[in-house]
């Protein structure tokens, strides 16, 4: 074999050698940011997974309170409306009470003592003046 192109075959794979260890060097770093990137976008993912989380329990939280919330208020407007009725009952029997003609006479008598007039008297109790002076004098008698 001649030895000028034993040379020039030397020389083409040593070439060719360092033309692929460059490529290898080129992939090796590219290969590295590669990883970097999947490692950052791991921690980021993980990161947004744990944001996701603690975003879920805090809405399971706001539900509950929520929830409860509402129950609260419901049982509220129950006891609401139960005080309603009963107020309504308790100002009727007031009414009737005010209107018996007992509490009136009696209210007449009691005015009249303090030194009211049958005038305000009557005015007070919404009967007329003939009929606090009929009050009056059924008492004096």
């Amino acid at each position: 074999m001649n030895p000028e192109i034993s040379f020039w075959i030397l020389a083409a794979s040593t070439v060719m050698e360092i033309l692929l260890i460059v490529l290898a060097i080129f992939f090796y770093s590219k290969l590295k940011k590669s990883e970097l990137l999947v490692r950052s976008l791991q921690d980021r993912q993980d990161e947004f997974l744990q944001k996701l989380d603690m975003n879920a329990r805090l809405e399971k939280e706001i539900i509950g309170t929520f929830t409860k919330r509402q129950e609260e208020l419901t049982a509220l407007e129950e006891k609401l409306y139960y005080r309603a009725v009963e107020m309504r009952r308790l100002l009727e029997q007031a009414e009737n009470f005010t209107k018996s003609p007992q509490f009136l006479r009696q209210t007449i008598l009691s005015g009249f003592k303090r030194g009211q007039s049958a005038e305000a008297l009557a005015q007070s109790t919404g009967l007329s003046v003939d009929e606090v002076e009929l009050i009056l004098d059924q008492t004096k008698v």
